[in-house]
């Protein structure tokens, strides 16, 4: 197949997570993330990111996650190690911001600013956030055509 034919990934719509107990999971996350709702099911609420969500979904069976991990983004992550040791969450890592919940999922925590990652400005202005890039960032951008 030729590779003008084949479908292009353009980004990530959710992230789903298993979790143990749903209530259990929106309340270990309250306590270190401020977000909204974005629905619920029986067994499945929906973390709302803007343009994204997290699934949390019931039914979590395996171990935890060594190296399976997902990069959450943040507008500021000064005192997310903090408030996750708080939440019970064990911390991995000394370098970058990892660590699993009660049900082993592995989460990265990076900050908006210090990465390539953006959000249209119409997202941005949604979610009630005016957040800026630092000159690292933004020349990543830069060279690949996306910010001047």
């Amino acid at each position: 197949m030729n590779e003008k034919t084949k479908p292009r990934m353009v980004g990530i719509n959710h992230i789903a997570l298993e979790v143990g107990d749903i209530e259990e999971a929106l309340a270990f996350y309250a306590r270190i993330f401020s977000f909204k709702l974005r629905g619920r099911g029986q067994h499945a609420a929906f973390i709302d990111m803007g343009d994204q969500f997290i699934a949390l979904t019931e039914g979590r069976s395996q171990s935890a996650d060594d190296d399976r991990h997902f990069g959450l983004v943040v507008d500021d992550r000064s005192q997310v190690r903090e408030l996750a040791k708080a939440a019970g969450a064990t911390i991995l890592g000394d370098t970058t911001l990892d660590f699993l919940d009660p049900w082993g999922n592995r989460i990265q925590v990076v900050e908006y600013r210090d990465l390539q990652f953006t959000k249209t400005p119409a997202v941005l202005k949604f979610m009630g956030l005016d957040l800026d890039k630092s000159e690292e960032a933004r020349a990543e951008l830069r060279k690949k055509g996306i910010e001047s």
